[in-house]
């Protein structure tokens, strides 16, 4: 797993039910059983909070523990799986889901590495913006661009949104402009400033 590939999708903190909504975020995905699916989720983080740790380890016994950190049986697709982290930062425990490649002997390092070298600045890149909003947008408003959209477009992920003066909209959500994104994002994290990198 490689540094730029580690992305947190969710700037919140998840309760249960918005971390497993961010365990299906991918599930519309085209072919999504017709290849290998290991990069999609490999290195995708983000923040929940403790009674939904704490019901992940209690639901099936751990695949291993250690310290700081607990990994689920289940493997999501190939050598990905969930890894829970509880973690120290700013004097604060804090509780964290991440997919990590267990083939990759020093990926739990990176991983719990990436998350405090993150955490300790206030701040949100353009890509994070993004994932936020995919990862927060309800299924029926998030989606593929499919057969109508030109070839070079096909399969890259969709959002609707309201735009002034035409309504109801579907946009590629790589190319939201900085005021849609501005819309799209909650308010509390409309101030973060921007990041080159995280």
């Amino acid at each position: 797993m490689s540094e730029t590939s580690i992305r947190k999708i969710y700037q919140c903190i998840a309760n249960r039910r918005q971390m497993f909504r961010m365990f299906d975020r991918h599930i519309q995905r085209p072919n999504q059983w017709a290849g290998d699916d290991c990069a999609l989720y490999r290195g995708e983080w983000f923040e929940i909070n403790q009674p939904s740790h704490d019901y992940m380890f209690e639901i099936l016994p751990p695949l291993f523990m250690r310290g700081d950190l607990f990994a689920l049986r289940e493997y999501l697709t190939g050598s990905i799986t969930s890894v829970f982290f509880k973690l120290w930062i700013d004097g604060t425990m804090r509780y964290f889901h991440a997919y990590c490649d267990l083939s990759d002997q020093g990926s739990l390092d990176r991983m719990r590495a990436a998350i405090v070298e993150r955490e300790a600045v206030r701040t949100m890149t353009r890509d994070e913006r993004l994932e936020h909003i995919w990862s927060s947008t309800a299924d029926d408003y998030r989606g593929y661009a499919g057969d109508r959209w030109p070839e070079t477009d096909r399969g890259q992920r969709t959002v609707t949104l309201w735009s002034p003066g035409r309504g109801t909209i579907l946009k590629l959500l790589a190319g939201l402009t900085t005021d849609e994104i501005k819309a799209k994002v909650p308010v509390q994290l409309r101030h973060l400033p921007d990041a080159i990198a995280a």
